[in-house]
C-alpha cells in the first residue's frame, strides 16, 4: 500500500482500500517505511509495561529494571501526553542558571544553554508556537493555565447587554468550560438558565453538523453576545469547521472563540487567516509539556492593536489588566501608567513560571524537528487504519448478538 497515496486520498475526503493482509504486523510496519516521522519516537520516554506496575523512584525513566522492558502502547495522549527526553536537560539548565547567576538569569544568555534569558523565555515559547496553530507571533502568550485563559478572554470579549447576553456552546462541553462560561454569564448579573444556549447533536448521533451550528447560531443571533465552541469536541472527536463557523458567527455580528485543548499539536489550525478572535488551549495534551503545563491563548492582530487616539489618549480591547501585560519599554518605570504590549502579550497578567516554559520549550524543540500537516497526515493514516480494523471486528462479531462497541467519532473527518 503506498502511505502517501492512500494520505491524499483521506485529504481529498475519500477512504483508502486497505489490502486483506492490513491486519498482519508486516503491513503495519510498511506504513512507517517512507515516514519521516519515525525517529521522532526516540524524543520521547515511553513507559515499559514493567514501569506502569512499579511502586517507586528506585530508577530514573528509561533505566529499565529487571522484568518487561516492552514498551507499553500509549493512547492517553489526550490527557497526558509523553515526556520528552529533552525535559530533563532544560529543566536541568533552568536550575543551574538560577542557582549560579540568580537573578541574572532574567537577563542573560549562557553561551552552553538551550534556554534564552528567562524575560525573554515566553516570547521564544510564543513565536514557536505560532506556527502550530497558524498565527502571527504577536497574536500568542504563552501564561496561566487554560480555564484562567477562558476566563481573561471572556472578561474582554463578553460583553452582554439587556438584549444580547446569550453565549452558545456545545452540548456537552468539559465541565470547566461549562463552569467558566456559566460564571461570567452569573459575574455579569444574568441567569445561566436562560443565557446559555446549548447545540445539541443529531438525534441518536454524538454529531453536531456544520449546517445545524450555522442555523442555530442564525436562530439566535439577535441574542448572542459570545460564541464558545471546541475545536475538537472531547467526548466525540468532532473536529469542527472552524473557518466556515467564524466566518459565519462574524456575518451575523457575533464575537466567537475556541477552545482548542484537543486540537492544538493535533490539526492544522490557521487561526490568523481564518479571522478567529480569540482562542485557548492547553499544552500538556498533544504539545506534550507535562501535568499541567503553562496553557496559551491567541488574540487576532485587529484585537490587540494598541493605538492613540488624537488626544493622545490610549485606545485598546477592554481587559483585566496585569504587570506583565505592560510593554516592556515602560514595564520598570513603575509610574502606574499602563501601556499594553501589542498583541496577545498585552492580556498577560504575571510573570511566568521558568519551569513551566523550560517544559515547554524542550517540548517545542521536538515539533521544531516537523510541522503539524506531517503530524496530521500520520494521524489520518493511523486513524483510518484503526478504523478499518475495528470495522473487520464488528463484520466479524455474530449478527445475534449486540455489537462489541460503535464509532461515535465523524468517519470522515475534515
Amino acid at each position: 500500500m503506498d502511505a502517501k497515496a492512500a494520505i491524499q486520498t483521506l485529504r481529498d475526503g475519500s477512504k483508502p482500500a486497505f489490502p486483506a493482509t492490513a491486519n498482519q504486523l508486516d503491513f503495519a510496519q510498511s506504513l512507517d517505511k517512507d515516514s519521516n516521522l519515525v525517529n521522532l519516537r526516540d524524543d520521547f520516554i515511553i513507559p515499559t509495561k514493567a514501569e506502569l506496575h512499579r511502586k517507586s523512584l528506585t530508577t530514573l525513566p528509561g533505566n529499565l529494571e529487571a522484568g518487561s522492558v516492552e514498551s507499553s502502547i500509549y493512547f492517553c495522549g489526550n490527557s497526558l501526553g509523553l515526556q520528552p527526553k529533552a525535559i530533563s536537560e532544560y529543566l536541568s539548565a533552568y536550575l543551574r542558571t538560577w542557582g549560579s547567576i540568580g537573578v541574572n538569569g532574567h537577563f542573560t544568555q549562557l553561551e552552553d544553554s538551550p534556554l534564552v534569558p528567562f524575560q525573554d523565555m515566553a516570547e521564544d515559547c510564543a513565536r514557536k508556537s505560532a506556527g502550530i496553530v497558524g498565527a502571527l507571533p504577536a497574536e500568542v502568550v504563552i501564561m496561566n493555565t487554560l480555564t484562567a485563559n477562558l476566563h481573561l478572554m471572556m472578561a474582554s470579549f463578553y460583553k452582554p447587554t439587556q438584549k444580547k447576553n446569550k453565549i452558545l456552546l456545545e452540548w456537552r462541553p468539559f465541565p470547566s468550560d461549562w463552569y467558566a462560561i456559566e460564571s461570567q454569564i452569573e459575574w455579569n448579573g444574568y441567569d445561566p438558565k436562560e443565557a446559555m444556549v446549548l447545540l445539541q447533536p443529531d438525534e441518536g448521533t454524538s454529531i453536531m453538523p456544520t449546517s445545524k451550528i450555522l442555523s442555530v447560531i442564525d436562530q439566535y443571533a439577535d441574542e448572542l453576545a459570545l460564541i464558545l465552541l471546541p475545536g475538537i469536541q472531547y467526548y466525540s472527536g468532532q473536529l469542527l469547521d472552524i473557518p466556515a463557523i467564524t466566518e459565519h458567527a462574524h456575518s451575523r455580528g457575533v464575537t466567537i472563540g475556541w477552545d482548542l485543548a484537543h486540537a492544538a499539536g493535533n490539526v492544522e489550525l490557521k487561526l490568523h487567516d481564518w479571522e478567529v478572535d480569540f482562542a485557548c488551549w492547553c499544552t500538556y495534551k498533544y504539545m506534550n509539556a507535562g501535568a499541567g503545563a503553562i496553557a496559551s491563548a491567541f488574540v487576532h492582530e485587529r484585537h490587540g492593536a494598541v493605538k492613540r487616539s488624537e488626544d493622545g489618549k490610549l485606545q485598546y480591547q477592554p481587559r483585566l489588566k496585569g504587570w506583565y501585560g505592560g510593554d516592556k519599554s515602560v514595564r520598570f518605570l513603575m509610574d502606574n501608567n499602563f501601556v499594553p504590549t501589542p498583541g496577545a502579550g498585552g492580556f498577560q497578567l504575571s510573570n511566568p513560571s521558568i519551569v513551566d516554559l523550560s517544559c515547554l520549550s524542550a517540548s517545542l524543540s521536538v515539533f521544531n524537528k516537523t510541522d503539524v500537516t506531517a503530524l496530521r497526515s500520520k494521524s489520518l493514516l493511523l486513524t483510518a487504519y484503526a478504523e478499518h480494523l475495528l470495522n473487520r471486528i464488528l463484520d466479524q462479531s455474530s449478527p445475534s448478538r449486540q455489537a462489541p462497541f460503535q464509532i461515535i467519532t465523524p468517519l470522515h473527518p475534515l
